[in-house]
């Protein structure tokens, strides 16, 4: 039996089942991370394409919290009727695993081959590669197995092939358990981060929004690996290139690409410094707060609500919760759902409402610089307008005309 189940008195509506009991200092954060994901509820990992995300937005206490609870935000997005329209359909899943495959056939030698040919040409040619068991019980097993396979590769010489090595980060006070494609281990005993994608290599150039996302994503396997070297003596080089492997012309040929993440390692690296604590959000959620999945619709929205989000057009293509969280933004009248660098612009007019009152005179300080541009940009459109023979009207549902314009 429960120790949090001996409360004085039980109401009849009181469901001590699914209810978690009152944060305390005392308790571990692995146990609060488990009450606020619900009882029984397993948790879902949390890879490097999300702290790639997590890290483009770091103000997002909410992300910060689900992610770090290992909340399954597809369920809960469902739940909260928007589902997600982010992810890979499953026919994607399927060519993508089936090219990953090819790639790493008769014991990597393709893969070793693109290594030695775009990272590392003048080391020996990678005529044979150990290959080491990397498989253990559970993800902190395979996070050693991992450490002493690439200890002993760097120190032996040669070329190793770690295939789907376990690699572990700490986020925000959250430990992160990330599974690159590959890594490999050169004969000089620096180490290289493998990236293998299923969109196309086309004349040597592939869609630059999709390069620029899996650099993004190697540069946190990067600091991954550095995190590992720092504890050897001495430490091995953790090389700022990555090789990125793609079908060559839309065949299933591989193509390799040499890919330097030395800007997306910085940047990701100071973004996920920036990141609030997990357990300082969990600190300040309302006592009972609950993310179960089978929790009721109006329960689940006042638990997310209670997270601070900071929403951006850029988390549709990011984030499982962006259609929620951009209804909401609009409920709110937000400018944010309008993009970060308006947002910047507009200082401390934070919804439409209040940059139209501002535009139209009805409100703000002249001397604000923000107001006062406001006040020219709407009297060059009456000007405009008044030129081309469409003098403008000041119509009741002036906000929403000005709001699609935005």
């Amino acid at each position: 039996m429960s120790e949090f189940h001996g409360s004085a008195s039980r109401g009849p509506q009181e469901r001590p089942d699914r209810t978690p009991p009152p944060a305390t200092r005392a308790k571990g954060l692995r146990q609060r991370l488990a009450e606020l994901r619900g009882p029984d509820v397993p948790a879902t990992s949390l890879d490097a394409r999300a702290l790639a995300a997590l890290a483009a937005n770091p103000g997002c206490h909410r992300r910060a919290l689900l992610d770090g609870a290992g909340v399954d935000k597809v369920r809960l997005a469902g739940a909260l009727g928007s589902p997600s329209g982010f992810g890979q359909s499953q026919f994607a899943l399927t060519r993508g695993n089936a090219f990953e495959a090819r790639v790493k056939a008769d014991g990597g030698a393709e893969l070793l081959r693109l290594v030695h040919a775009r990272l590392d040409p003048g080391a020996e040619a990678p005529a044979r590669a150990a290959v080491p068991d990397l498989s253990a019980p559970g993800p902190e097993g395979r996070t050693a197995r991992t450490a002493l396979a690439l200890r002993e590769a760097a120190r032996a010489g040669g070329w190793t092939l770690l295939d789907h090595p376990m690699l572990a980060l700490e986020v925000a006070g959250s430990l992160a358990f990330l599974e690159p494609d590959a890594v490999v281990v050169h004969p000089d005993g620096s180490w290289s981060v493998v990236e293998i994608k299923s969109f196309p290599m086309v004349d040597g150039s592939a869609d630059p929004a999709k390069v620029g996302a899996a650099a993004r994503q190697a540069a946190v396997y990067v600091l991954a690996l550095e995190d590992v070297a720092r504890r050897l003596d001495p430490a091995p080089r953790v090389r700022d290139r990555v090789l990125l492997v793609c079908p060559k012309d839309f065949s299933n040929l591989p193509a390799g690409s040499a890919v330097d993440v030395r800007k997306q390692r910085a940047v990701t690296a100071r973004q996920l410094a920036r990141l609030t604590r997990v357990e300082t959000i969990a600190d300040e959620l309302p006592e009972g707060t609950c993310f179960a999945p089978d929790l009721s619709r109006e329960e689940l929205t006042a638990a997310v609500e209670a997270v601070p989000a900071a929403y951006a057009p850029e988390c549709l293509s990011a984030c499982e919760l962006a259609f929620h969280c951009r209804e909401r933004s609009r409920a709110a009248d937000a400018v944010t759902r309008l993009g970060r660098p308006l947002r910047a612009e507009l200082g401390g007019l934070a919804t439409v409402g209040a940059v139209l009152s501002a535009a139209h005179g009805e409100s703000g300080d002249p001397a604000d610089p923000t107001v006062a541009a406001l006040r020219r940009a709407a009297r060059l459109r009456t000007e405009a307008l008044t030129l081309a023979g469409h003098p403008p009207a000041v119509p009741a549902p002036r906000r929403e005309e000005a709001t699609r314009c935005l």
